[in-house]
This record gives structure tokens, C-alpha cells and sequence, in this order.
């Protein structure tokens, strides 16, 4: 589509930075504060400006999660252009900056829109049911670390205390961690039931899970992620947003690295999906002949049980695209 006007949007906690943009150049900065009386404060400056249209406006902005809640449900109940991208993508495509304020940034954002209006992708909201599964997901994730916060020290302190101290801190404990044990309990009841009740959401949770060594954690955060695969639809642009897609690093001659895996990606799947090769390493017999070969081979470990990790997300895409659960005995049919 031809958008006429490019509005690039500096989020933070208390304020937005709004920088309009009209075929490459900046009409007006506007700052306001990060609520919906500060929003209809800028649309009302942004109708006034020349040939102004919702539909032919593009808002671009970058994942600053909570903190884009009143723009995003402000824009999707208007129906308008949303460009949400990755303060790492919009930095890189830069270049070499000297300064920086939310003014600035808001400007370089506006820029980032006008420059990529050819390759521009909108975003598309999720689903309520999706967003209530994440905010369970989260929830489940703060209250595993707070468990594992005060059972550590417990098992980390023993045979360095009397026996007596030991089991006093350990009665201090026991009720509060036997609570949040409940929690937990029942946070992932209510994950599992959500998902159930769904029908496109537990079709894509049963292909997943039927796929060796994934488990319901791991089948979740992919739905989650991927926002059931509409925004991510295909297995190497998953690899590569979860940092496990291996990349060359050479260049002539004089520069030949070694093939490495990115730091950027989601740390959070690329925990799980090597907790998912391990499993597949030991309980696949497939998979198992795969890593112990490459081994004896002498291939680096790591190297391996990355490349099982994206052996099954290879596995997950192909069958989600195909709406088939993973067969594990498939044998090729010979044309």
C-alpha cells in the first residue's frame, strides 16, 4: 500500500514521543503523556495536517511490552497501520549515531517506517484467549523463579549449618513454598483448560506436543510466540528469532570465524527448546543414533543438541503446515 504519512513513536513508561513524517520529511514532534487523553492529544494535531487519513497513515513503534498497551488497543479499535518492529532492527538499520533522546529516537523511528514502506509487515492483534494464556505464562514463569529463589539457598547451606538451624529455616519455609507449589498448581490447571477449551488452540498444542521430546511448557510458549504461527510462519525465521539458527562469520581470506548461533535471540525459547533436544536425545531412537554418531564423529556437543533443536522445530512447522501430528515411525514413500 502507498501511505502518505509516516508517524514514528517513542515509547517509554510516562511519556510518547510522536514524530510525523510526510513523504520523508518531518512535519511536527509532539510529546505527550502515556495515556489515552495524551494519544487523542496528538490525533487531534495529526488531523490538521495536510491530506491526513487514517487508512493511508502508517504508526511505527518498537516491543516495549506493557508500555505499548494504550497505543495498541487505541489504534486496533480505530482500524489503523501498525508497525510494531524491534529497537534492535530499527538501531542496526541506522547506522552510525551520534546522540540520543526520545525526541531523536522518535525521529529515527519515523525514518525506519519511510524507509522499509516497501517491506512493511502490519502487525495483527492477538486473540484474547491468547493474550490471557500469556499472561498466565508469565505468572507461571515469576512464580517458578520465586521457588526456586527460596529452595536453593535451603539445599545450598546444608552441611555448612548445625542440623538444627537447617531444619528451623526449612519449617520457616515449608508453608509458604507448599503455597506457592499450590499456585503453581493451579496456574497450570488453568493453562491446560484454556487450551482445551479452545479448538485451534489445542489442535496446534496436540501437533506440537507429538513431536519427541516438546512438552506442554515449550508447546505454549511456541503458540505464544508465534501468535499460532501468523506471525511466524516458517521453521527458519523461528531458528532465527530464537537464537538458534547457526551463522558463518567470514569474510575474503583473513577473516574465517567459527559458525556460531546469535546472542539476540529469545533466550526464554531457546532455554526450552534445548531442554526439548535433550529429551529427544535420550528418548528418540532416532534422534539418539543422530547425536551419539555425530559425537563419536567428534562434533562439539553443543554443536549437536543445537543442531537436534532445530531438527524438531523443523518437525513442528512441517506438521502445523500440514495439520498432521508428527508420525514417528513415518516411513518415505518411494515415487
Amino acid at each position: 500500500m502507498n501511505y502518505t504519512h509516516y508517524i514514528g513513536i517513542d515509547v517509554s513508561k510516562l511519556w510518547l514521543d510522536f514524530a510525523a513524517m510526510e513523504q520523508g520529511q518531518i512535519l511536527f514532534h509532539l510529546r505527550v503523556e502515556n495515556s489515552l487523553k495524551g494519544i487523542q492529544q496528538f490525533i487531534k494535531k495529526l488531523k490538521s495536517a495536510n491530506g491526513f487519513k487514517f487508512e493511508a497513515t502508517v504508526f511505527c513503534m518498537e516491543h516495549t511490552g506493557i508500555y505499548n498497551n494504550h497505543l495498541l488497543a487505541f489504534f486496533t479499535k480505530r482500524k489503523a497501520n501498525i508497525f510494531l518492529e524491534s529497537g534492535m532492527q530499527i538501531k542496526q538499520s541506522s547506522g552510525l549515531k551520534r546522540g540520543k533522546n526520545d525526541k531523536v529516537d522518535a525521529h529515527r523511528i519515523a525514518q525506519y517506517a519511510y524507509k522499509s514502506r516497501d517491506e512493511i509487515k502490519l502487525w495483527q492483534p492477538k486473540r484474547e484467549v491468547l493474550h490471557q494464556l500469556k499472561q498466565l505464562s508469565v505468572l507461571r514463569s515469576r512464580l517458578i523463579n520465586v521457588i526456586k529463589q527460596l529452595k536453593t539457598p535451603l539445599k545450598e547451606t546444608t552441611g555448612y549449618i548445625s542440623k538444627k538451624i537447617q531444619k528451623q529455616t526449612e519449617v520457616l519455609c515449608n508453608q509458604s513454598l507448599k503455597s506457592l507449589e499450590r499456585d503453581l498448581a493451579k496456574i497450570n490447571k488453568s493453562i491446560e483448560s484454556i487450551i482445551k477449551a479452545d479448538e485451534v488452540l489445542n489442535r496446534l498444542f496436540q501437533i506440537i506436543t507429538s513431536v519427541t521430546g516438546v512438552g506442554p511448557v515449550t508447546a505454549t510458549q511456541i503458540i505464544i510466540t508465534t501468535n499460532e504461527f501468523k506471525d511466524i510462519t516458517s521453521a527458519k525465521k523461528f531458528a532465527c528469532y530464537s537464537g538458534i539458527a547457526p551463522f558463518e562469520h567470514q569474510s575474503g581470506t583473513s577473516i574465517r570465524g567459527k559458525t556460531r548461533v546469535s546472542h539476540l535471540g529469545n533466550k526464554t525459547l531457546k532455554t526450552l527448546l534445548h531442554m526439548a533436544a535433550l529429551v529427544a536425545a535420550s528418548y528418540n531412537q532416532e534422534i539418539k543414533a543422530y547425536y551419539q554418531r555425530k559425537v563419536a564423529e567428534g562434533k562439539n556437543k553443543m554443536s549437536v543438541l543445537n543442531a537436534i533443536r532445530n531438527k524438531l522445530v523443523l518437525r513442528i512447522f512441517s506438521c502445523v503446515n500440514q495439520n498432521k501430528m508428527y508420525e514417528k515411525n513415518y516411513q518415505y514413500s518411494l515415487v
